[in-house]
C-alpha cells in the first residue's frame, strides 16, 4: 500500500535470512546505543530480613517467587497492566506491580520520552517518572533469563490487537507504519499495536551515515515485512526494499568510462563516497583527485557538493564502486 492505504508496487528483491543471530546482533547495538544500560531488570526481587540493631546482617537474600505462568498469560492476553515506576537509567524506566511482577520499559517504548533527542532532556524526564503510574503491556516475557520487557507505547492500542496484527503479518507484505524512534543502528516503526525494526543496513541501497538521515519522527512510511518472531514480539523491516535494487543492473547501467553527475556525501582523509541520483554510492579515491601537494580531500570537498565522475569500475555482488574526478581518459 502507499502511505495513503492504496496498494503500492512490491519489488521483488532478495529476501534475506534473519535468525536469532540477526536479533541478538540488534539488541547487542541497542545496549551500546542506550550507553551505560546492562540489561532489563530480572523480575526475580530480592528482599533480606532486618538485621539485628548494631549488627551487620548475615542472612541470605531470599528470592520472591515469581508466577510465571500468570505472567506468560497476561503477555498472551495482550491486557493492559497498570505498573508503577521504582526507578530508571539512561535506558528506560524499572516497574512493578503486583504479586512480584516487576520488569523494565525500554526508552524507545515510552511515548513522551522516546520523542527527545536531547540526552539532557530525556534524563530530566526519566527522572520525573518515579512514582507515577503508567499503563503498558508486556512484549517479551523471558522466564529462562527472568526478564520481562513492557511497553507504554504497545498498550495504546486495545487488548488483543497484538495477536491480531502477528496472525494478520506475513514475510514479504508491504504495511504502513509510523516512526516511532530513531536510533543509531535503526529505526523502530508502530504498525499499530507493535513495533517493527528497520535495521541500518535495510533503509537505502546505499551507504546510510544515520538513519536520521532517511527518515524522520512521526513520518509515515510504507514497509516491508523481512522476518516475525510472534513469540518475541519482534518484526524486521525493510525500507530499502520498496523500491527496485539499483544494483543488479549496476553493471549494464553504470559501465566503465561513463561520466555521472553525483553528490558528496561524505569526506574521508583517504577520499569521499559520493551519491548517483539512482541513489547507490561509490568511492572516490584520494588518488583520483586532482589534489595539490600537501592538500587532503577534506581541504577540497564538501558534503552536498554536486561533481562529475567517471565509472572505475563496479562490484554489484558486494555493492561497491570506484569513481574518479579525472573525468577525461
Amino acid at each position: 500500500m502507499d502511505t495513503n492505504g492504496g496498494p503500492k508496487r512490491r519489488y521483488e528483491n532478495t529476501m534475506p535470512v534473519t535468525d536469532e543471530g540477526w536479533w541478538e546482533s540488534v539488541l547487542a547495538e541497542e545496549r551500546r546505543y542506550s550507553s551505560h544500560v546492562s540489561r532489563p531488570q530480572q523480575v526475580t526481587q530480592k528482599t533480606i530480613s532486618p538485621a539485628p540493631k548494631k549488627q551487620e546482617s548475615t542472612q541470605p537474600e531470599v528470592a520472591v517467587h515469581v508466577d510465571w505462568e500468570r505472567i506468560k498469560g497476561l503477555y498472551h492476553d495482550d491486557l493492559i497492566l497498570s505498573m508503577k515506576v521504582i526507578g530508571h537509567n539512561r535506558g528506560g524506566l524499572l516497574v512493578e506491580g503486583d504479586a512480584g511482577l516487576s520488569g523494565f520499559i525500554p526508552l524507545s517504548h515510552l511515548v513522551e520520552l522516546a520523542r527527545k533527542s536531547d540526552l539532557v532532556d530525556r534524563d530530566i524526564s526519566l527522572d520525573s517518572h518515579e512514582g507515577k503510574l503508567l499503563n503498558v503491556k508486556i512484549i517479551e516475557c523471558a522466564p529462562e533469563d527472568g526478564r520481562v520487557v513492557f511497553s507504554e507505547r504497545a498498550a495504546l492500542s486495545e487488548p488483543g490487537r497484538r495477536s491480531e496484527l502477528f496472525h494478520s503479518l506475513q514475510a514479504g507484505s508491504c504495511v504502513k507504519g509510523t516512526v516511532t524512534n530513531i536510533t543509531d543502528f535503526g529505526v523502530f516503526v508502530d504498525l499499530g499495536g507493535v513495533e517493527g525494526l528497520i535495521h541500518i543496513s535495510e533503509l537505502s541501497w546505499g551507504r546510510v551515515s544515520h538513519p536520521h538521515d532517511i527518515v524522520k519522527l512521526c513520518q509515515q512510511i510504507v514497509v516491508q515485512v523481512l522476518d516475525i518472531s510472534a513469540e518475541r514480539c519482534r518484526v524486521a523491516l525493510s525500507l530499502k526494499r520498496m523500491t527496485h535494487n539499483p544494483w543488479e543492473r549496476a553493471s549494464t547501467d553504470f559501465a566503465e568510462g561513463h561520466v555521472l553527475t553525483a553528490e558528496i556525501t561524505s569526506v574521508l582523509s583517504y577520499g569521499a563516497f559520493a551519491r548517483l541520483e539512482v541513489g547507490i554510492e561509490g568511492l572516490i579515491h584520494a588518488t583520483e583527485m586532482p589534489l595539490e601537494s600537501g592538500q587532503t580531500p577534506r581541504d577540497s570537498f564538501t558534503e552536498g557538493q554536486k561533481i562529475q565522475v567517471r565509472i572505475l569500475h563496479v562490484d554489484p555482488a558486494h555493492q561497491r564502486m570506484g569513481l574518479s574526478l579525472q573525468t577525461s581518459l
